[in-house]
């Protein structure tokens, strides 16, 4: 091997990254101990970075559509506001969803489990005679069956019990109870400012980032990055939107037709299911359960009802309404959706479920790229395997 200044440049580096490598594996639980201090630091800017992506969404939206670039480009004030009016609105319209789910969502949940123990205790006698009618020959099975005895208010209190003592474990004294809620609204507080400073200076900060990117990479690696970066920002907003509006008009949908059919909980079982839909694939389903559930307590024959009319709206959701709400912003094949919300789940639950779908979206169409960039170097048209 010739022994110029670049291969040694090259050795040099090897060594380093191998002396580095079984320094790591040597002494992990340091290394372990120092990423986790260094993601505790970082946390509430990278939670503040999150909401920034998120809230840029609807924030886009409203500077879009309320000023546009041809109405404002002649008013110099106008084009100064209408980021920070379209921030404004962005956070109304966050304290109203919050302020629905505290003043609307969470008493209902409250009345309906208040009610539910009536309920069940209601509901058990009538199944208790059912199956004693079913099994009338079997004594054995009756005798059973009669003696179960169904009593919700000390099942209320083995849960409050268990519940007590498992947070008196974690919760040894007010002090620790206090410091984990300041230091916990200490943290989203950082993080709303600097997210709040990301939307009202995202130009600049762009500008910054494009910078010390072609500073310190070469230009073709920091161009590729860029368009990897565009096409992420742009993956996951169109996909974050479509899921929005269509749980929106899943819900709305369930409002209406429970309420039209005299469906109890329409209200509380619309919030939820829209909530839910939000998981791609399985998340309705799992507002159907709760639903299901809840109605069957009150009035089995309303909840087979309910059921049949689940059916038949997600079959208009997912045939009509999916389509052209949602599309093909992720540009993924239906068995890559299945996988990447299994995967998902798997790994980071619920969270995980949302955001896999836009990442295997994205690597998708990188190795797609890649795909056809090495088959047009072999001279190869794609038409031609397809």
């Amino acid at each position: 091997m010739d022994l110029n200044k670049e291969n040694i440049k090259k050795i040099r580096g090897i060594i380093i990254f191998t002396a580095l490598l079984i320094v790591c594996l040597w002494k992990y639980d340091v290394v372990f101990e120092f990423f986790r201090f260094i993601f505790g630091v970082t946390f509430p800017f990278i939670l503040g970075g999150a909401f920034a992506f998120v809230l840029n969404v609807p924030m886009n939206f409203f500077q879009r559509h309320l000023f546009p670039e041809e109405r404002i480009e002649k008013t110099r004030w106008l084009k100064k506001a209408a980021r920070p009016f379209s921030l404004i609105l962005v956070l109304i319209l966050v304290i109203g969803v919050v302020s629905v789910v505290m003043f609307i969502l969470i008493p209902q949940l409250g009345a309906t489990f208040g009610s539910l123990g009536s309920s069940i205790q209601n509901f058990v006698p009538k199944v208790q005679k059912w199956a004693e009618n079913v099994f009338e020959g079997n004594e054995q099975i009756r005798s059973w069956i009669g003696n179960l005895n169904f009593d919700w208010n000390r099942i209320m209190e083995v849960g409050v019990d268990f519940f007590r003592h498992g947070a008196g474990n974690m919760l040894d004294s007010t002090i620790t109870v206090a410091r984990s809620i300041i230091s916990g609204l200490t943290t989203f507080f950082i993080a709303f400012v600097f997210a709040c400073y990301i939307l009202l200076q995202k130009e600049k900060l762009n500008i910054q980032v494009k910078k010390v990117m072609f500073a310190f990479i070469p230009r073709g690696k920091a161009e590729a990055a860029l368009e990897v970066f565009s096409l992420t920002y742009n993956t996951f907003s169109s996909f974050l939107t479509g899921q929005c509006v269509e749980a929106v008009i899943l819900g709305s949908m369930f409002v209406v037709s429970m309420s039209v059919l005299k469906i109890p909980y329409a209200l509380l079982i619309g919030i939820v299911i829209a909530f839910t839909a939000l998981i791609p694939i399985f998340g309705a389903f799992i507002g159907c359960a709760i639903g299901a559930f809840l109605i069957f307590m009150v009035n089995p024959v309303k909840a087979l009802i309910f059921v049949i009319l689940f059916l038949i709206l997600q079959q208009i959701e997912g045939n009509l309404i999916y389509p052209h709400v949602v599309g093909n912003s992720v540009g993924l094949p239906s068995i890559w959706v299945l996988a990447a919300v299994s995967i998902g789940g798997s790994l980071m639950g619920i969270v995980g479920m949302l955001i896999f779908i836009p990442i295997v979206s994205v690597l998708y169409a990188l190795f797609r790229e890649i795909v056809y960039l090495k088959l047009k170097q072999q001279q190869i048209d794609p038409s031609e395997i397809e």
